[in-house]
């Protein structure tokens, strides 16, 4: 394992490869007791470098070497150089062929990076530097080759052996084994090799692209898995005719095929033609997956396909332009989703993420901007930055050009770059290249780090008929950069009449048509726009759709807000009124007396929302869920999480009392008749039944808590199950909740995926996810140390969700989890750094809880041999 201090490895200083890869032939013997590599490398120097000479360097991490040949000749140990971390070998030719003979122990591999086993498969993860703990390579991006690979195992233990590309050859060996050769015949980086063998049951499918080729479809999955394949399989079909019909992408292989896996440090990966899958990202059924998993599996399956072009066909040059790939991706996933489903709860559901998570990473002692300039552990940088924030910034392009010059834009960036490993400056080159927009400005997007804040004020003349809106941006200061350039924002916004309606934006100098929607370019510090034939004072709705990653401030009065409400007609400023009047009730009861005056128009709003059947019901359903703990303490300065958590907790029982006639209503008309069905209608009649119980047993209502008991046993689906759980979880009818988790576990013991939900319901809540109960959780016979969703479903969920447990006054959740970063650094480095994260804003808290957080790190940072990962994560939070 790497534990060595790291170095900083910074974008200005790279160089070309020296050597070039044509062709990789590998050969792995797997056995019970390790894996033999036999890698045979067709090499040359790169005629691009400037080193016509210098010795042959190779990546490495964890392998035995058993042997070197050069052109067929062994080398002796005098003429090459093991360091362990690299193979060097001096006096190469121009050309030559190099083979490696390396033994690894997959099944002690716990950092699952590389080759490992997990429940009894072989399985890979090689982005983004795994492939070096398998043989020696020049493990990095922009060197692709060409792969052909031959896998040798027991035929009973393992009958199913994959990897990328296309089988070409298979039969039978003696003592009882086996091989297949598979064959890739596009060049690819290392990071997407894969492998996997195993006892696997196979699943088939077809599918036919609009040029007319089959396409066999197969995914694998342990025999348990059978009844679990069917909507991933779907969701893949989808998404390949989607990217046909959208993007113009056909999918370029005979075969594709997925791959679920139990222990999977991250969701899934794109491997070429391989897809690997996190179970917990592809496995669905009625009985066992919620609504919002099964939509999740849906975007997932999605993302990795749509990888095959943008990720795989074009890759980044290096690690810096990671974002090239994800956020494009990412990008492209959202698209698909939002045409799946509803085009508005998508966006809420990414703005959401955004707003709570990667804004505060923005804020944070880690934020790095979209192409990071330097870092030192690169798995530390697949960050909510990367992709979310990098799909916005790719969104904001689309925004800026439109559909169709967007589509053009790509269409050129695919044809001109296919094939090869290059930067986010190709991709908007691209982009400007095929619309004539200058990006120049908005490339700082990739360059600057923080989230841009947009002051906004507003004037109204009655007698002139005008208004002008004034605009100024700021940057707020980040790790190594300050003074921040402006960046070019697109700032959509619409003005709404006294009626309700909108009203035509003519700025001043323009004619007389107008749109009553316009995007305006913001490229300076500040700007004012003044806009004419206003013939009322307007209520303004700001940034619609969110067309920009940033935060607005305005001072919108209560009226406004709730007048934005009910009457906006862009659908995600309608939920973003009704978010910030919840957000500004809730703030102003925090440290207030407790029989402080709830504002009473509060809850008519939100009866409304109940009673209007004519709204979207799949907007009402998120517009029905009030802002997180998460997000209030983000919008705070020195947060006071407890009394933020009392104050949010104090404004749902006023809503629950408030409104508990209607909610019984909502509950009873949301009733579930007939089948199971995921249609947009189905999904957001079962979320808003599911806030309703909710929200009734939050008040501890004696008839909430009997239908909860009666869903919970007659429930046919995972959804209400499930919602009727955690409402009873969430109770203070405690002999009630305990049975319904003995018999849920009971249900679904040996099931590992519902068993981690069953652990995030417990490890979410104050009264079920103490400490005390935190720390028998990881004690329960379910739950396992090596598997990584396990964590997360517990020490993840209780230190991200559990925010009034977590900051108990007594330090006790910091100190918890200094230990458990500390224990899991010894087996999975990058778990342990993704779990540092909430100790990492002290300085945003108060001294009281600041101190002790910033103590929980330096008992990490003190650990003897801890890792790269966890390294940077905490000296960087710790740095002045």
């Amino acid at each position: 394992m790497r534990t060595s201090q790291p170095q900083t490895i910074y974008l200005n200083d790279y160089r070309v490869p020296a050597f070039l890869v044509d062709h990789v032939d590998l050969r792995f013997e797997l056995f019970e007791d390790g894996a033999r590599v036999h890698s045979v490398l067709s090499m040359r120097r790169n005629p691009d470098s400037g080193d016509r000479s210098g010795a042959l360097e190779l990546d490495g991490d964890s392998l035995r070497l058993e042997s070197v040949a050069l052109n067929g000749s062994p080398l002796s140990a005098g003429q090459y150089e093991d360091h362990g971390d690299r193979l060097v070998v001096a006096g190469v030719p121009e050309a030559f062929e190099l083979a490696v003979v390396t033994w690894i122990e997959p099944q002690n591999n716990t950092r699952l990076e590389g080759l490992y086993k997990s429940s009894g498969m072989f399985c890979t993860q090689c982005e983004a530097e795994g492939f070096r703990c398998i043989t020696y390579f020049p493990d990095r991006p922009d060197v692709m080759a060409r792969f052909r690979t031959r896998i040798e195992a027991d035929k009973t233990a393992y009958p199913i052996l994959l990897s990328n590309g296309n089988d070409t050859e298979q039969g039978d060996l003696a003592d009882g084994r086996h091989y297949v050769t598979w064959e890739d015949p596009f060049p690819k980086p290392c990071y997407l090799f894969a492998l996997v063998a195993g006892n696997l049951l196979e699943k088939r499918d077809t599918f036919t692209t609009l040029s007319g080729r089959a396409i066999d479809l197969r995914m694998y999955v342990e025999p348990r898995n059978a009844e679990k394949c069917d909507y991933a399989m779907d969701s893949l079909k989808r998404s390949m005719r989607w990217d046909e019909q959208v993007y113009g992408r056909e999918y370029d292989l005979d075969i594709f095929m997925i791959v679920a896996v139990d222990d999977f440090n991250m969701g899934a990966m794109e491997n070429k033609g391989l897809n690997i899958f996190n179970s917990s990202c592809v496995l669905a059924s009625q009985d066992t997956a919620t609504d919002l998993a099964f939509q999740r599996i849906e975007a997932i399956v999605a993302h990795e396909y749509f990888h095959n072009w943008s990720g795989n066909r074009v890759t980044c040059r290096d690690w810096f332009q990671l974002s090239l790939k994800e956020g494009f991706t990412v990008f492209r996933d959202s698209q698909f989703s939002s045409d799946m489903g509803s085009p508005t709860v998508k966006r809420i559901e990414d703005v959401t993420l955004l707003r709570t998570a990667q804004f505060a990473e923005d804020g944070g002692p880690m934020a790095h901007p979209v192409r990071p300039a330097s870092y030192m552990e690169i798995s530390n940088f697949y960050t909510l930055t990367i992709y979310e924030k990098g799909a916005e910034v790719v969104r904001m392009i689309h925004t800026l050009l439109g559909p169709e010059l967007f589509r053009k834009g790509s269409d050129l960036y695919f044809d001109r770059h296919d094939g090869q490993a290059v930067t986010t400056d190709d991709f908007v080159t691209a982009m400007e290249d095929a619309s004539g927009r200058d990006l120049s400005q908005f490339r700082l997007w990739y360059e600057q780090a923080g989230t841009p804040v947009l002051d906004v004020s507003d004037h109204y003349d009655a007698q002139g008929g005008t208004y002008s809106l004034s605009i100024t941006q700021n940057i707020p200061d980040t790790p190594g950069q300050k003074d921040k350039k402006p960046q070019h924002i697109p700032f959509a916004l619409g003005l709404l009449d006294s009626q309700g309606q909108d009203m035509a934006l003519n700025l001043a100098g323009e004619g007389d048509e107008a749109p009553t929607e316009r995007v305006l370019d913001l490229t300076e510090v500040s700007h004012t726009f003044e806009f004419t034939g206003v013939s009322e004072r307007p209520v303004p709705s700001l940034l619609r759709h969110f067309s920009a990653p940033v935060r607005v401030v305005y001072h919108w009065t209560r009226e406004q807000l709730l007048f934005l409400m009910s009457h906006d007609t862009d659908g995600f400023n309608r939920w973003d009124a009704g978010q910030r009047l919840a957000v500004d009730v809730i703030q102003s009861l925090v440290g207030a007396p407790v029989d402080a005056e709830i504002e009473p128009r509060l809850a008519a709003a939100y009866r409304q929302l109940l009673s209007d059947e004519s709204l979207d019901q799949a907007l009402v359903a998120k517009m029905m869920q009030l802002p997180s703990e998460a997000y209030l303490i983000e919008l705070a300065n020195s947060p006071d999480v407890q009394a933020i958590h009392r104050a949010r907790e104090r404004v749902l029982s006023h809503l629950a009392d408030a409104l508990r006639p209607d909610l019984l209503n909502c509950y009873q008309r949301h009733g579930t008749d007939g089948d199971y069905g995921l249609s947009p209608q189905e999904v957001s009649g079962r979320s808003l039944r599911n806030t309703a119980l909710a929200w009734l047993l939050h008040i501890d209502d004696k008839e909430g808590r009997d239908l909860a008991i009666r869903q919970f046993g007659e429930a046919d689906n995972m959804t209400d199950r499930l919602g009727a759980l955690r409402a009873l979880v969430n109770s203070g009818f405690v002999s009630d909740r305990e049975q319904a988790l003995e018999q849920f576990y009971q249900r679904y013991s040996e099931d590992p995926q519902v068993v981690e939900q069953w652990f995030s319901v417990q490890a979410s809540n104050p009264a079920t996810g103490n400490l005390e109960q935190i720390r028998r959780l990881v004690t329960h016979d379910a739950f396992d140390w090596k598997n990584p969703n396990k964590v997360r479903s517990v020490i993840g969920v209780f230190a991200g969700q559990n925010l009034a447990s977590f900051h108990a006054a007594d330090g006790s959740g910091y100190r918890f989890l200094a230990e458990q970063v500390s224990r899991l650094d010894n087996s999975n480095p990058q778990i342990a750094a993704r779990l540092v994260s909430p100790l990492t804003r002290w300085r945003k808290f108060a001294p009281v809880h600041g101190e002790q957080m910033k103590t929980a790190l330096e008992r990490i940072r003190d650990k003897t041999g801890l890792s790269r990962d966890v390294y940077e994560v905490v000296h960087k939070s710790l740095a002045g």
